[in-house]
């Protein structure tokens, strides 16, 4: 999968967000934390999850209208909470090793992830407030 490319939500500079990195996406000309939402399937998703900021991981499909309603919801918080987030959307019918790793018997199923370990899970479509606390409450948690 190629890279994505988003927007500084400061300057307006296109950036290519990479799948994998050991840092923090950062815009090339104003250096402000940048959104950070990709795609991962099963050859890139161990790489994907390995990062310094918490992970939600979105086991999703195209056809699970709950799914798209969460969809909006996590983009918001990636812009939110740049920086200290990174969402990483998986597609359950192009991915089934990871969706079988996980047990993901209901989707849409967020994984919240902290040094490539769950420490939580979110089953179903969360409203925005609640899942928002879920996500704060596990960066609280979070070391440093």
């Amino acid at each position: 999968m190629s890279d994505p490319v988003v927007s500084c939500p400061s300057c307006g500079t296109k950036n290519r967000l990479p799948v994998a990195s050991t840092g923090l996406p950062r815009c090339a000309s104003c250096r402000a934390d940048l959104p950070w939402l990709v795609n991962a399937g099963d050859d890139d998703f161990d790489a994907a999850v390995r990062s310094k900021s918490l992970v939600v991981v979105d086991l999703w499909a195209t056809w699970c209208a709950p799914c798209r309603a969460v969809a909006p919801i996590l983009e918001s918080l990636s812009r939110e909470l740049a920086g200290r987030l990174k969402v990483v959307k998986v597609d359950v019918d192009r991915s089934p090793g990871i969706a079988r790793r996980y047990d993901a018997r209901s989707i849409p199923m967020l994984l919240l992830m902290d040094g490539g370990s769950v420490v939580d899970t979110i089953v179903g479509a969360l409203p925005q407030p609640a899942m928002r606390a879920r996500i704060e409450a596990a960066l609280a948690r979070r070391p440093g």
